[in-house]
C-alpha cells in the first residue's frame, strides 16, 4: 500500500482515521496530534519546566522525545524500583533515551531512599497498590521540591479507556471524577499532564520505531495477572470491529464526567507533620505506609 500524502511505501496503516501514511508523514501525523492534545486540553504554556517522568518503557519516553521535539524546556526523571534485573534494565533504557532526547536526566533509587525494593515490603496491600503511591509520591515531591511547573506522564488512549471501563464497572465514581488529559495543581501538588491522551498504543509503538527509540519490552513481573491488561484486550477486540471506539469512549466520558463530580467531597487536607506534603491526617499514606520519622530529601 501506498502512503496517502506522497504515494511512497507505506509504513503504517491507521484504523481510525482509516489511511496508510510513510513513516515521515506518521512522524508528522503523531507531533501533530500530541500537539492539537495540548493545545485543546490547555496542558502546557511556553517556557514551563517540565518534568517527564521516564520508566524507560515506551510510552514515557515518545512523551518526553516529542515535547522536546516540540521546544518545551525538558527534563527527565527516572524511579529505580529495586525489582531486581528488571528495574536495572528499566534504567540502562532511561539512560540510553534521554541521551538521545538531550534531555537531563535524575535517577532516585527506592532501595537507597526507603531501605527496601518494591516486592520486598511485608505487607497486606497489593504489591501495585504500594508501588503506585510510592511513585505519586516522588514524582510530585521532585518536582515541588525543585520547582517544576508541570509533571508530563505517557499515559496514552488505551491506558485511558482501559482505566475508565474498569472504574465503570466497579462504579468507582471518586476516580471517574478526577480522570482525565489534564489534573490541576493545587498547593503542593504539581499540576499534571497527559500529552499521549489522544493517540493508541499502537501508534506509540510505531512512532519510536520510526524515531528510533529503544525501549523496555520486558513487563513488570508483579503486573502480572492485573485487571487492566484484561479490560485493554476487551477494548481491542471491540476496536477491531468497530475503529473509533477508544477515542469515542474516552471522549464521551469527558462530556459526561460533571455527572461523576456531584459525588466528590471536598477533603480538607492538612499538613504532614513528617514530610509536609498534604495529608489528610497527621501523617500522608506515604509516610505512614513507609514509617518515616524523618523527610526524604529529593531536592537536586
Amino acid at each position: 500500500m501506498k502512503c496517502r500524502v506522497c504515494g511512497e511505501k507505506a509504513f503504517i496503516k491507521l484504523h481510525y482515521p482509516k489511511m496508510y501514511l510513510c513513516a515521515d508523514h506518521f512522524v508528522e501525523y503523531f507531533e501533530r496530534k500530541v500537539k492539537r492534545t495540548i493545545e485543546r486540553y490547555k496542558l502546557l504554556k511556553p517556557n514551563e519546566k517540565v518534568l517527564v517522568v521516564v520508566s524507560g518503557g515506551k510510552d514515557s519516553a515518545v512523551t518526553a522525545y516529542v515535547l522536546k521535539k516540540l521546544g518545551y524546556n525538558v527534563e527527565c526523571l527516572h524511579i529505580n524500583l529495586g525489582i531486581g534485573e528488571y528495574s536495572e534494565k528499566s534504567e540502562s533504557y532511561a539512560k540510553k533515551q534521554c541521551e538521545l532526547i538531550g534531555a537531563p536526566l535524575h535517577i532516585v533509587r527506592v532501595k537507597e531512599l526507603l531501605g527496601w525494593g518494591i516486592g520486598e515490603v511485608k505487607t497486606r496491600r497489593p504489591t501495585c497498590s504500594y508501588c503506585g503511591l510510592t511513585k505519586r509520591y516522588i514524582f510530585n515531591k521532585f518536582a515541588h521540591d525543585n520547582g517544576f511547573d508541570v509533571i508530563a506522564t505517557g499515559h496514552n488512549l488505551d491506558d485511558e479507556a482501559s482505566f475508565i471501563f474498569s472504574n465503570l464497572m466497579n462504579w468507582n465514581t471518586e476516580y471517574l471524577a478526577k480522570q482525565g488529559p489534564l489534573l490541576p495543581g493545587e498547593g503542593k501538588f504539581v499540576r499534571k499532564v497527559k500529552p499521549l491522551y489522544e493517540l493508541t498504543e499502537r501508534e506509540v509503538v510505531a512512532y519510536a520505531l520510526a524515531v528510533g527509540i529503544e525501549y523496555i519490552i520486558d513487563e513488570c513481573p508483579h503486573a502480572r495477572g492485573a485487571t487492566t491488561i484484561e479490560y485493554k484486550q476487551v477494548l481491542n477486540e471491540l476496536e477491531e470491529k468497530r475503529p473509533g471506539t477508544k477515542i469515542n469512549f474516552v471522549k464521551g466520558y469527558l462530556r459526561k464526567r460533571h455527572l461523576f463530580e456531584v459525588e466528590l467531597k471536598k477533603v480538607e487536607l492538612k499538613e504532614c507533620k513528617v514530610c509536609g506534603m498534604p495529608a489528610q491526617g497527621e501523617k500522608c499514606s506515604f509516610c505512614r505506609f513507609w514509617r518515616l520519622e524523618k523527610p526524604i530529601d529529593l531536592k537536586i
